[in-house]
């Protein structure tokens, strides 16, 4: 989340009249993440998230993240409900961009996740994944494998100013994740951006997933190497096996891996690594002048993709088949 777009106080009034959620008492921007415009809303009908979308965010793709959210909701899982418009829809217009109401989710992100937190994640990640098989809308992965040189090339040449002989680095790993990435996994719905800021607790327990503007069809597995690298390096850049075993077996304690994606796990959380350190690099050198908001090291995920070049089995994460 974070604030790109300044909003009047007149514009958000009017907006704000186009929904039945009574007059607006206060409301301030949440100057966090990196993609779209965030301000917390209370109103008189309770407490809201506006979102504004920016430019790097498709208005095509807007229905199935909005309407993926409504099909889980009804499904059991805990996530921020699209609010409709008195005119019964869920997406308006403010401020030039494309933007949403949703409800406000009870709960606070962890900043330094325990055993615990990775074992509820695991098991709610799940969930979430058995609640989007029957989900009707599908949307092909941008940042998936086929996408990654494209969004390389964004950066390019400049991406030796980060780090000296970064381009080599990302060229060769290119060429081996575009040659031996699978492709016969079980697919549906998945978040893509499970990071410990887009998921909620309550005393430990899981309260809620946010933040699903990254949703997309893809392997099942790919979720959970996306969790292995946000959630089980600590801060001096080691690997927590003993959080990564409680993330996995809190997964299967609802959902059991079968053998392809017990394989796959190292390559897909090698691609994970890169494609996070991909983001990051291109944020990092194209961050628009006066955003609120501080772009994310690119190098944590170079040092956490050189940890899973190592790896060679889907054991080193703790998994047992």
């Amino acid at each position: 989340m974070a604030v790109y777009t300044d909003v009047s106080d007149e514009e958000l009034e009017a907006f704000i009249d186009t929904y039945d959620i009574g007059g607006l008492l206060s409301f301030k921007g949440i100057a966090e993440g990196v993609e779209n415009s965030n301000y917390l809303l209370h109103t008189e009908g309770g407490s809201f998230i506006l979102t504004l979308y920016e430019k790097r965010v498709n208005p095509d793709d807007l229905p199935f993240f909005l309407n993926l959210k409504k099909h889980l909701s009804k499904n059991g899982i805990s996530c921020p409900l699209p609010v409709e418009n008195k005119a019964g829809k869920l997406l308006g217009e403010l401020a030039g961009r494309p933007a949403a109401i949703v409800t406000f989710l009870e709960g606070m992100w962890v900043r330094r996740p325990k055993v615990a937190h990775c074992s509820e994640l695991g098991a709610g990640m799940a969930k979430m994944h058995l609640a989007g098989l029957d989900f009707g809308m599908t949307r092909t992965n941008s940042l998936s494998v086929h996408g990654w040189r494209p969004l390389y090339e964004q950066s390019g040449s400049r991406s030796d100013t980060v780090s000296p002989g970064l381009c080599k680095i990302v060229e060769d790993e290119l060429d081996f994740l575009e040659q031996n990435w699978p492709n016969d996994l079980p697919f549906g719905v998945i978040h893509a951006d499970l990071f410990p800021d887009n998921v909620f607790f309550l005393q430990d327990k899981l309260s809620g997933l946010i933040d699903f503007y990254f949703a997309c069809t893809d392997a099942l597995t790919y979720d959970l190497a996306i969790c292995l690298n946000a959630w089980c390096f600590e801060s001096d850049g080691s690997f927590n096996v003993t959080k990564a075993r409680a993330l996995l077996n809190g997964y299967q304690s609802v959902r059991t891996l079968d053998e392809k994606e017990f394989n796959a796990l190292p390559i897909l959380a090698r691609g994970s690594a890169l494609r996070f350190m991909l983001t990051r690099l291109y944020d990092w050198l194209s961050v628009p002048e006066g955003a609120l908001v501080t772009p994310k090291d690119p190098l944590e995920y170079l040092k956490k993709l050189r940890f899973h070049q190592t790896v060679e089995s889907a054991t080193s994460y703790g998994l047992v088949l």
